[in-house]
């Protein structure tokens, strides 16, 4: 199978990274803290941490830039950086992600009307602040980062089932909180 090699408007910067430039590691690091600094954010609820986790992802980026192959652009390659080390983090706190069998592949949670429900941004990230490490990490990677429930199991190493009913369930609670503020 033929890998596609993107190219992103940033290249420049990532060559002259690998040249090992200060101008051009600040400009990359100035481009991309502040978004990759919420990936770790919401993940991990926990401003010190994440803050951490952003400065050790960005130096594994640095070391390891020769290895970014441009078989996605260099942002998409940082995020994942970005979320690995989170969830490293998360593990660390000894965060449980409940393996969950024998939950049919057609459980569904209660139909909510999302569009009656005004939702203002400063509400939703404080509802989310309250929901469990599992529950935030898996709506975050799901909503916010794209990722699907096979890819969010394999980076959990967790059933692709328990994936998606922990997100039944984040959502659920979510909007319980949202209802009571």
């Amino acid at each position: 199978m033929e890998q596609t090699l993107y190219i992103d408007r940033n290249v420049h910067l990532v060559e002259a990274c690998r040249r090992g430039e200060r101008k051009a590691q600040y400009e990359i690091y100035r481009l991309y803290s502040k978004s990759m600094f919420n990936v770790a954010v919401r993940i991990l609820n926990h401003v010190g941490e994440a803050e951490d986790v952003l400065q050790e992802a960005f130096l594994d980026a640095f070391i390891k830039i020769h290895e970014f192959r441009q078989t996605s652009t260099f942002g998409a390659w940082l995020k994942q950086i970005v979320i690995n080390r989170a969830l490293n983090q998360l593990r660390q706190r000894k965060v449980a992600f409940q393996d969950i069998d024998g939950v049919p592949d057609d459980f569904e949670d209660e139909q909510f009307d999302d569009e009656e429900i005004e939702w203002e941004v400063t509400k939703v990230q404080r509802a989310m602040h309250q929901l469990p490490d599992g529950f935030r990490t898996v709506l975050s990677l799901y909503l916010f980062e794209g990722y699907d429930h096979e890819e969010i199991a394999e980076i959990l190493q967790v059933a692709e089932s328990t994936s998606r009913t922990q997100y039944i369930r984040a959502k659920k609670r979510l909007l319980e909180i949202l209802k009571k503020a």
